[in-house]
C-alpha cells in the first residue's frame, strides 16, 4: 500500500479502522469497573486490590503518553498504530487467564501503553488520513467510539459476566481487538515519520506561543468535568431524590447525549473552533452552578445532565482540532503533552472533588466544577486566539 499524500480522497476506512480501536481499548479500559466482585473472587483478592488494574492502566498511559513518540521515531506509524491493537488482544488473553493478580496487571499494563500510545498519535494520524478542512469530522468520528465504548461497557460487561464468566468477557474483548487489527491491515496506508521527536521536543513544543495556556485551558475542563462525573451519583441520590433505576436512565440520557456531542463538535468546530473551545464549558459552568442551586427536580435535573453530557462530547474533539491546527508540525508530541494534561485531570478532579465532598457534599463539588469551568472558559477567550495553519503533509 502506498504512502497517502493530502492530495487523494479522504481515507475514511483508515478512520474507521482507528475508531474500531478506540473502541476496543476503551471498552477494555473500563470492563473491570462493571467485572469487579467475580474477578475479586475467582482470584481470591479483594475487591480493592482487582481495582487496581484501572489505575495500573491509567498510569501507564499517562507515562505511555510522553514518551512514545521519542521511543517509536524512527518507525511507520501505521505500524505503530497496529502495535497498539496487538497490545490490545495480548492484554485481553492474558487477563482471561489470569492465574494470579500479578498476570493480571501485567496485561492492564500493555493495555495502558496501547491506550497512551494511541491516544498520542490519534490526531496526528488523522491529519495525515484526511484534508485539514475535515480533520473535525474524522476526530468526531473517532470520539463517537470513546463514547459507544463509554456506555456499553459497563452495561454489557456486567450483563455478559453473568451468562459466560468474567473471564470470556475479556476473550470477546480480544475478539474486538483483533477486528479491529484486520480492518487496520486493510485500511492504514504506509506513513513514514514526520521527524525524531525526542524528550527535549516537548519542552520545545510547550514553550510555544499559546500551547501551554492551552494544556492548562484542556487540563482545567476536564479537571473540571471529571470533578462532576464522578460525584453525580450521590447528588442524583440525596439532592435530585432517585433511586437506582432513576440514576440508571439519567446516566443513559448522558451517555446518548455525549455520544451526539461528538458529532455536533464536528459540526460546530467546521465553523468556528474557538467559539466552540469557549461556549462549551461557558454552557457546562452554568449548569453545574445551576443543578447546585436549584437542582432536586427530576425531569428538569434529567434534562441537565443530558446537557452537560452534549457539550462535554465536543470537548475532546475541540482540543483534538485545536492541537491540529497550533501544532501541525509537531502534532504527536503535542498530543503526548494534551493526554498527559488530560489523565493528571482525571486524578485531580476525582481527588480534589473527593476532598470537597466530604466537606459540602455533592452540590460543593458542583459549584467548584463549575467554577473551573468557567475560568477556563475565560483563559480561552483572553489567551487563545483561534488561528488556521495548513497541516504538514
Amino acid at each position: 500500500m502506498s504512502e497517502w499524500t493530502h492530495s487523494n480522497e479522504p481515507a475514511w476506512s483508515a478512520v474507521f479502522s482507528m475508531t474500531l480501536g478506540v473502541f476496543g481499548l476503551v471498552t477494555a479500559e473500563f470492563l473491570p469497573a462493571s467485572l469487579l466482585t467475580p474477578m475479586a473472587t475467582d482470584l481470591g483478592i479483594t475487591e480493592g486490590l482487582t481495582g487496581q488494574a484501572v489505575t495500573t492502566t491509567a498510569a501507564v498511559a499517562l507515562v505511555t503518553s510522553l514518551l512514545i513518540t521519542t521511543v517509536t521515531r524512527r518507525i511507520d506509524r501505521r505500524l505503530v498504530l497496529q502495535g497498539f491493537s496487538v497490545l490490545l488482544i495480548a492484554s485481553n488473553l492474558l487477563v482471561a487467564f489470569a492465574p494470579n493478580l500479578t498476570v493480571l496487571l501485567l496485561g492492564r499494563i500493555l493495555l495502558g501503553a496501547g491506550l497512551g500510545g494511541f491516544w498520542t498519535m490519534s490526531a496526528a494520524t488523522v491529519m495525515r488520513l484526511v484534508p485539514e478542512a475535515l480533520v473535525p469530522r474524522a476526530l468526531s468520528m473517532i470520539f463517537s467510539g470513546v463514547s459507544v465504548a463509554t456506555i456499553a461497557a459497563a452495561p454489557l460487561g456486567s450483563f455478559f459476566g453473568d451468562i459466560v464468566g468474567w473471564r470470556n468477557v475479556f476473550l470477546i474483548a480480544a475478539a474486538l481487538g483483533a477486528l479491529a487489527l484486520v480492518v487496520q491491515l486493510a485500511t492504514l496506508p504506509r506513513m513514514a515519520p514526520s521527524g525524531l521527536t525526542r524528550l527535549r521536543t516537548l519542552a520545545e513544543v510547550l514553550a510555544r506561543p499559546r500551547v501551554g495556556l492551552g494544556m492548562v485551558s484542556a487540563g482545567l475542563m476536564f479537571t473540571g468535568h471529571f470533578a462532576f462525573f464522578t460525584y453525580i451519583r450521590p447528588f442524583l441520590e440525596n439532592v435530585t431524590g432517585v433511586d437506582v433505576s432513576g440514576v440508571s436512565g439519567i446516566l443513559l440520557g448522558f451517555g446518548v447525549a455525549n455520544f451526539l456531542g461528538t458529532f455536533l463538535g464536528g459540526f460546530l468546530l467546521e465553523r468556528s473552533m474557538r467559539l466552540t473551545l469557549i461556549a462549551m464549558p461557558l454552557l457546562m459552568g452554568m449548569l453545574g452552578v445551576t443543578l447546585a442551586g436549584t437542582g432536586g427536580t427530576p425531569a428538569a435535573d434529567s434534562v441537565m445532565v443530558a446537557l452537560w453530557g452534549l457539550a462535554f462530547g465536543t470537548i475532546p474533539v475541540a482540543w483534538s482540532t485545536w492541537l491540529t491546527r497550533t501544532v501541525p508540525d509537531e502534532a504527536e508530541s503535542a498530543g503526548g503533552l494534551l493526554v498527559a494534561a488530560i489523565q493528571l485531570a482525571i486524578a485531580t478532579g476525582a481527588a480534589g472533588g473527593g476532598a470537597i465532598f466530604d466537606v459540602s457534599g455533592a452540590t460543593g463539588v458542583f459549584t467548584a466544577s463549575s467554577a473551573i469551568l468557567l475560568i477556563a472558559a475565560a483563559m480561552t477567550v483572553f489567551g487563545l486566539r483561534s488561528r488556521s495553519v495548513p497541516a504538514v503533509a
